[in-house]
């Protein structure tokens, strides 16, 4: 009996004092982006990239839509083969309309990727640093938290920005 109850003590006494060791901090990486002066000069390349992509839907579905309007003006004089024929037309006309906007979102999707893969590094290493010096075992995403009894402990998205050299915003300028 005693040797049991030693037991569980030794290894309640085990389990605090390792329990003691584990250091969680979390931060949100988005919102470490969002301060980032790199973040700006991203977005507007995406944006110029995506607004290519827009332009050239944009033509090509005013293109289509002349096409169908001439074909309903048409339609009418046409006889059943050529009516048969410019519908298959505009069919694969549209298939081919939404398979280049299929594509194109995509491409931006993955030129998005590319352009923010280097800052989330950045931000990756940032974190790495600052988990090692502050002795954090445990680092996780703000996003993937449940439950936090206090939010601002643990919070280690001050001092990412500042080993990134960014400054954070007034916190009481967004308070009120």
């Amino acid at each position: 009996m005693k040797k049991g109850l030693i037991l569980i003590l030794a290894l309640g006494l085990f389990y605090t004092a390792s329990a003691q060791e584990t250091k969680i901090g979390f931060t949100n990486a988005d919102y470490v982006l969002s301060l980032m002066p790199e973040s700006k000069e991203v977005q507007s390349q995406v944006e110029a990239y995506e607004k290519q992509f827009s332009n050239s839907i944009q033509q090509k579905y005013q293109d289509f839509q002349a096409q169908v309007a001439e074909y309903q003006q048409n339609a009418p004089t046409m006889t059943e083969q050529v009516r048969a024929q410019k519908e298959q037309e505009l069919q694969g006309l549209q298939q081919s309309l939404q398979k280049f906007q299929q594509d194109a979102e995509q491409s931006i999707a993955r030129k998005q990727q590319e352009l923010y893969q280097p800052l989330y590094e950045k931000i990756q290493n940032a974190i790495d640093k600052v988990a090692e010096e502050n002795g954090y075992t445990h680092v996780l995403r703000a996003e993937a938290l449940l439950y936090i009894s206090d939010e601002d402990a643990g919070d280690i998205s001050e001092l990412v920005l500042n080993k990134l050299g960014v400054e954070a915003p007034d916190a009481s300028a967004t308070d009120e």
